[in-house]
């Protein structure tokens, strides 16, 4: 198929887990794809795949760590 561009929001936690790799293959079937991840986060890093753009949040990752 045609290479598109999407933009990806990921839940925090396992669920980016079981999406990255997925990420990672329609970006090497041509698509662009953009990751927003809070600027607190766990487990999303960057990657030559996707473009990660963060965005600013009232949370610590302390609060993040005692929620969870």
């Amino acid at each position: 198929s045609d290479g598109g561009k999407l933009l990806v929001v990921p839940m925090v936690g396992s669920h980016w887990l079981s999406m990255k790799e997925v990420v990672e293959q329609l970006s090497q079937k041509g698509h662009e794809v953009v990751v927003l991840v809070p600027e607190v986060t766990w487990n999303i890093e960057t990657s030559q795949a996707y473009k990660v753009v963060t965005h600013p949040v009232s949370q610590s990752l302390e609060e993040l760590d005692n929620t969870f």
